[in-house]
């Protein structure tokens, strides 16, 4: 049989399709509507930085996504599964697997090492060798010297870096990144944000990024700005 040719053949399914998405919350002077039918598509191995004031929705949208949060309506597709009819357990598997989360803040947990922070979502998820793979993941971001340091014992820098082994070690389909260099200095967010660019690429990750940067958001594949609750 003769092969497609490009312009013919179908379109790849989006990793992530979410259709007339919204959030309201409630309020002593009424209901807040966070989110206002939001439709997006994202393409697998695609980059996507999200823009937009405080208050547009950003990083509801991003908790959405993670099933952190419940929608009040519409539906969120994740590879072919709908994330929006699932179970909390349901979602909690998704999380350890599908998706890798880095947030401005670290939410490492202080009483434990770094490769302690990266090992144990791999064993709750039920990884055979997840220190082994935790020890690759902390030394493909630069922290093989560092696995049985606390987190008190690491800079700003190191310790986002042991969130991003972290978020990168279980292989998710999809990476959603909250203003991940929100609480570093210029010279060692720009450098995170290189590992974050390279391990992405290295992987075939694909990405959600939301910064208030321009200039970082022009690194992705498509840039998306939101406003009072909607794609603008």
């Amino acid at each position: 049989m003769d092969a497609i040719p490009p312009e013919h053949a179908p379109a790849a399914a989006p990793l992530v399709r979410v259709e007339n998405l919204t959030l309201t919350l409630p309020s002593a002077p009424g209901p807040v509507n966070i989110l206002r039918g939001l439709d997006l598509t994202i393409a697998q191995g695609e980059t996507v930085g999200l823009l937009g004031p405080s208050g547009s929705g950003k990083t509801s949208l991003l908790m959405l996504l993670a099933g952190l949060e419940r929608a009040t309506g519409g539906t969120i597709v994740l590879d072919g599964q709908t994330v929006t009819a699932m179970d909390e357990d349901a979602l909690a598997r998704m999380r350890r697997t599908q998706i890798g989360i880095v947030f401005q803040a670290f939410y490492l947990i202080p009483t434990m090492t770094a490769l302690e922070n990266v090992a144990v979502p791999l064993e709750l998820a039920g990884v055979r060798d997840a220190s082994a793979r935790a020890a690759a993941a902390l030394e493909a971001v630069g922290l093989s010297h560092r696995l049985t340091h606390l987190p008190s014992r690491m800079s700003g820098g190191e310790q986002q870096r042991v969130a991003i082994a972290r978020a990168f070690a279980p292989g998710p389909r999809l990476l959603l990144a909250d203003e991940p260099t929100g609480n570093l200095d210029q010279a060692t967010g720009e450098s995170v944000i290189e590992l974050l660019f390279s391990l992405r690429a290295r992987l075939g990750t694909t990405l959600l990024l939301i910064t208030h940067d321009p200039a970082l958001a022009a690194r992705c594949d498509r840039r998306i700005r939101m406003a009072d609750g909607k794609i603008a």
